[in-house]
């Protein structure tokens, strides 16, 4: 009997220890919280096609809470939101955060770092965020209600792109995933810039000058080199308010935030808070951030869609956008700076798997609904927004996988062939 438990304990150990090993290897997957997020958006859609649609309506929408200080009649101070803008303007301010802090990692000591390295994913970034943009504006210049929406299709959701890229394996070179990073910290960092330009509410001055003077606090900290990231954090918390309470749109706090933490400690060569910060929050935002923001806004009724609904030019002109924009509008100025001779072509790569990346970048989910979420409050067009960047997005995933998966490694093949032949 002792022997029989003994077993059975050490079963119980060893497989508690394949299970703990499994999850370390799961989480340690830089993409796989791309995958995380697949599940959570289904699982949106099928809870708004079920009987519990009622229930997802009304806890996203009209349940509400608040945070704040009263102090009688002298003194107000309080944030009060729905569920769904809570996870939009305070989880994705984390969201930001993130986007802010690798921006300022890439540029100071990563792939935007030189400009040698730099400039080939900042030109087919540009490309990627104009064309469809371009391609929006003219097919809704004639409805004025819907002009708004024409920054919805210029981002690439990293998480899902990388995601599709990591179910392909050693198929796919590093020099590729690297190419795809690049260009999608510039979207974001483009992105960023149009938020704060042109999707603002009225403004208030004396909200500005607080968060102003936050600023110049994070720039005295960052003057000093401040290790602890403490400070950093708490004025940050105090900005996101202010600027949630100016008008500018909240998220724009984590950004800034994130921009002024050092790169490296003042006493300590080793350490960095800005990639310690990096490190801690990556995983609570890809498995946790991202997966909730995909269950709050990727809840699509399919009740009552007809083909005019997918034919709504504000539908169309946002899957246009990503799925025929994007990969021509990056593809295209990646092809162009590689054969003038400005930008070598990434090593190990061939076109067919550029321009399978090209495809990739009409991902565009979190970021695009975020963006069409700012652009239109109405249940009727977020009904369209949402199906336009989520038809583009899926067609986009799908063939991208398909490009790099059955047509690219024959090309790979031939040149690995004639590299093995020119090296003798």
């Amino acid at each position: 009997m002792k022997r029989f438990k003994k077993n059975f304990k050490d079963l119980i150990d060893d497989t508690a220890d394949e299970l703990l090993t499994s999850a370390r290897q799961f989480f340690h997957l830089g993409a796989s919280g791309g995958i995380v997020l697949v599940f959570a958006s289904l699982f949106a859609m099928l809870v708004a096609n079920s009987d519990f649609s009622g229930l997802y309506y009304y806890l996203l929408n009209d349940v509400a809470f608040g945070i704040g200080i009263v102090a009688e009649d002298s003194f107000r101070l309080v944030v009060d939101k729905p569920i769904l803008l809570w996870i939009n303007d305070g989880f994705m301010a984390i969201f930001f955060f993130l986007v802010g802090l690798e921006i300022k990692r890439e540029l100071l000591e990563g792939e935007l770092s030189t400009r040698e390295t730099a400039l080939l994913p900042a030109i087919a970034a540009i490309g990627g965020v104009a064309l469809p943009a371009a391609i929006f504006y003219y097919m809704n210049q004639s409805q004025a209600e819907y002009i708004d929406g024409w920054a919805i299709p210029m981002a690439t959701d990293i998480a899902f792109a990388l995601g599709v890229l990591a179910l392909l394996g050693r198929r796919v070179p590093i020099s590729l995933k690297i190419l795809l990073t690049a260009i999608a910290v510039i979207d974001d960092l483009i992105a960023v810039v149009v938020i704060a330009l042109f999707y603002t509410n009225d403004i208030h001055i004396n909200a500005l000058i607080v968060s102003g003077f936050c600023i110049l606090g994070l720039g005295m900290l960052s003057l000093f080199r401040v290790s602890s990231t403490v400070g950093y954090i708490l004025l940050g918390i105090i900005m996101w308010v202010a600027v949630l309470k100016s008008g500018v749109h909240a998220t724009l706090a984590g950004v800034i935030t994130a921009l002024f933490i050092p790169l490296r400690a003042k006493d300590n060569a080793t350490f960095s808070p800005s990639k310690h910060l990096e490190h801690g929050l990556h995983p609570w935002v890809a498995f946790l951030i991202l997966p909730v923001f995909g269950f709050a806004n990727a809840g699509v009724s399919f009740d009552g869609i007809t083909l005019e609904t997918l034919l709504n030019p504000l539908t169309l002109g946002i899957a246009v956008g990503l799925f025929f924009g994007k990969q021509i509008g990056v593809f295209i100025p990646l092809f162009l700076t590689v054969k003038l001779g400005i930008c070598n072509m990434p090593s190990r790569t061939n076109w067919t798997q550029l321009y399978g990346v090209s495809v990739l970048c009409g991902i565009g989910f979190t970021m695009s609904l975020f963006i069409g979420g700012l652009a239109f409050h109405s249940v009727d067009n977020a009904v369209y927004v949402r199906l336009g960047v989520i038809i583009a997005s899926v067609l986009s995933g799908v063939l991208g996988y398909v490009v790099l998966r059955y047509l690219a490694p024959r090309e790979r093949l031939v040149t690995l062939k004639k590299e093995r032949q020119n090296n003798g």
